[in-house]
């Protein structure tokens, strides 16, 4: 057509063939070109970038005669990409015409490879210069790296200085509520979107359900459901996971058949969502319909995470000879996840045999992880074996393995207030939690101490499962919140059955609803009883 001497469409044409995976085009573009410009590098440098030719695209950087600002930005964000934050460093630090953008990549690029000191250390250096995706940023950046609290008051900070939040900062901000399980906060961000009109589409839409699931409350995680006017994939997968984890698994099956009847195809997070419902709820039949369809009508091979599903549906009902050959005829090698499942179920179901088959697996796969141990210590104690469980924590020792400290956090006015196992520095907290224990074995509370140490006095024992994190933090949230206010605690590891019993005397004595999320999902107590039916 004549225009091949057109740098300008040359070099839209370059980016393009970059930017739908074409380097090969893009590249061959770039060299025919009859004159090149500093923009028409700057593409050639960002394809380069985009498919991790850090070497070229540092070679063409260094023989450019004339650079601008861009020029500098796409070989910092190449490095990064690259996770070669240190040489990006040296680009920025060489950089004489640093514009906001490559302060934000250098930021994102320590963000990313959780260098979160030097990331914060550049956001002050920033001064004014600072923009909302600057802002945005950051607080993605600590959220990643799992400290959420600071994320939370950095949006504080955020809305102080009277910078305007967008779609990207809500969901970084719903993810932390979400993880901390600070409902309260949620639902002020819900308001402020609501507020400031800020357009729910599918992937906000879909951090709200997650956060209002994970914060504990259904009714409202449902409620914005049902008022998205898109529903995609992956609200429908929050939504089947979320039931679950709340043990409402027949809630999740009939989700699931509700999706179908939109034309939704499921995928492999909806099957995990599902088969993990069936779990949780004991829909043993259910389940296993679902797995043996799922690569027959669906067309869809199952996973290891599904073969971890199933291994735990059929553990937790009772099936531990049908377990045990599922994870024999796995396509693939079973994970510390898939025997996990299985040692969990024989802890539950007392059968030491079959538990020590497994935690020797177990111990092969993953020979520093703690919980292991721990199950099988449980176990073996659980059936008065306390020779076995004396081998089983000096093995402990001897391989350097610890317990993973039980911790559990508490949202009271906006602040999350977060409790540790067997800290007796809270003495007000640990005072009324002593009252709190006199009062529920008033009315028929008996520590169950079985899986503490033989040679520990009673006395002694009940002082050990007493200061549960769980616990501390119930005991604190009776103390300072409103009476009827329901009580939302975040545990980082499975409760025990001495806690789950205590939390259900609770409930009923104090006459306060109390909805906890542990590692494994929920359990909402109210009037002596768990949504979970002490099937978890």
């Amino acid at each position: 057509m004549g225009f091949e001497y057109d740098v300008i469409l040359l070099t839209g044409l370059l980016d393009f063939y970059g930017k739908v995976g074409d380097l090969g085009s893009a590249r061959k573009v770039f060299v025919e070109m009859p004159e090149r410009d500093v923009i028409a590098t700057n593409a050639m440098i960002s394809a380069f970038s985009r498919y991790g030719c850090v070497e070229e695209a540092k070679q063409l950087f260094e023989n450019m005669s004339d650079r601008n600002s861009a020029s500098w930005n796409s070989l910092i964000t190449c490095y990064c990409k690259s996770s070669e934050v240190h040489n990006a460093r040296l680009i920025f630090d060489r950089n004489p015409i640093k514009d906001v953008v490559s302060w934000n990549a250098m930021i994102d690029g320590y963000c990313k490879s959780e260098q979160m000191v030097k990331a914060d250390e550049l956001f002050g250096e920033m001064g004014f210069m600072k923009n909302v995706v600057t802002w945005n940023t950051i607080i993605a950046g600590y959220v990643q790296c799992g400290e959420f609290v600071r994320a939370i008051n950095l949006f504080q900070r955020m809305l102080r200085e009277e910078v305007k939040p967008t779609e990207v900062t809500m969901v970084s901000l719903l993810s932390a509520c979400a993880h901390l399980g600070a409902l309260d906060m949620g639902e002020w961000i819900h308001g402020f979107i609501r507020t400031k009109n800020i357009k729910i589409d599918f992937v906000l839409g879909n951090a709200l359900i997650d956060m209002y699931f994970k914060c504990g409350n259904v009714e409202a995680a449902i409620q914005v459901f049902h008022g998205l006017h898109d529903r995609n994939i992956f609200c429908w997968n929050s939504v089947i996971i979320g039931l679950g984890m709340h043990g409402y698994g027949k809630e999740a099956v009939d989700a699931f058949i509700a999706m179908e009847r939109e034309g939704i195809k499921p995928d492999g997070v909806t099957f995990v969502g599902l088969l993990c419902s069936c779990s949780h709820s004991g829909l043993v039949s259910v389940g296993r319909s679902y797995f043996s369809e799922m690569k027959i009508v669906y067309g869809i091979e199952p996973g290891i995470e599904h073969y971890g599903c199933m291994i735990d549906l059929l553990g937790r009902s009772g099936c531990l000879k049908e377990a045990l050959e599922l994870i024999k005829s796995m396509p693939m090698k079973p994970n510390a996840v898939v025997w996990g499942g299985l040692l969990r179920a024989c802890h539950k179901h007392k059968d030491a045999k079959l538990g020590e088959q497994v935690t020797d697996n177990l111990l092969r796969l993953d020979p520093h992880d703690g919980g292991n141990y721990v199950f099988l210590s449980n176990l073996y104690a659980s059936l008065n074996r306390w020779t076995e469980v004396d081998q089983c924590r000096k093995l402990m020792i001897k391989r350097g393995v610890r317990k993973t400290p039980g911790c559990s956090s508490i949202e009271v006015e906006n602040i999350v207030y977060e409790f540790v196992a067997g800290d007796t520095s809270h003495t007000q907290i640990n005072v009324f939690l002593d009252k709190i224990v006199k009062e529920v074995q008033a009315h028929g509370y008996e520590p169950d101490t079985t899986s503490v140490l033989h040679d520990v006095e009673d006395e002694e024992k009940e002082s050990v499962v007493r200061y549960h994190s769980e616990r501390i933090a119930v005991a604190f949230g009776l103390m300072t919140m409103q009476p009827g206010r329901i009580i939302r605690v975040v545990k980082n590891l499975r409760t025990c059955d001495d806690c789950h019993t205590f939390m259900k005397f609770i409930s009923n004595v104090y006459k306060r609803e109390i909805i906890m999320r542990d590692r494994n999902r929920f359990h909402h107590f109210r009037n002596g009883y768990c949504s979970c039916n002490d099937y978890w």
